[in-house]
């Protein structure tokens, strides 16, 4: 009996192609179940990690009560739900909440600009400054939370118990261990 047939079948029953596809396909299972790759974020390879302050603006959030956003732990010294780029973070602290006045441009009659409060201030919109505080793993390309990068501009969306609002970064502290 010929190794090979006419058909090109091994020992007369097995397609060639259909044993080199069964081959192909055993080698993936092999390589996907005993040798998975690294696991983990690259971001984290070489890092390390030090505490981070995160200051962010909130502008022209809409709440009829302000109190009712407090009460629920969106407080100094609580936690809040970080989600960055649609990946969430986990909880991160809160450092401080100072509400900013909204204030307008006047300008006076020997050409100088006052900033005035202003006198058409919406009751319902606040702007806010927040800063959050939290571990980052340092990387040469800068901060990363989570498996994300923390830069400035970079929105963060806030979660809690009665809130979900975006706000946006604007300054970031790396504190020496």
């Amino acid at each position: 009996m010929a190794l090979l047939d006419s058909k090109g079948r091994l020992f007369g029953k097995i397609n060639l192609l259909d044993f080199g596809a069964a081959l192909v396909i055993l080698l993936v299972i092999f390589g996907i179940f005993v040798f998975p790759g690294t696991s983990g974020s690259v971001a984290q390879i070489n890092s390390k990690t030090v505490p981070i302050e995160v200051d962010l603006v909130v502008r022209g959030l809409n709440l009829r009560d302000p109190q009712q956003l407090y009460e629920k732990g969106f407080t100094k010294g609580g936690k809040t739900n970080v989600i960055i780029r649609n990946q969430p973070y986990g909880q991160i602290g809160i450092k401080s909440i100072q509400e900013i006045p909204r204030t307008v441009s006047v300008p006076q009659p020997d050409g100088s600009v006052k900033e005035l409060p202003d006198p058409r201030a919406n009751n319902f919109s606040r702007d806010m400054l927040l800063t959050l505080e939290g571990k980052a793993n340092i990387t040469e390309n800068g901060p990363v939370l989570g498996n994300s990068k923390v830069k400035i501009g970079m929105p963060f969306e806030l979660e809690g118990f009665n809130y979900n609002f975006n706000a946006t970064v604007i300054d970031l502290r790396l504190k020496d261990k």
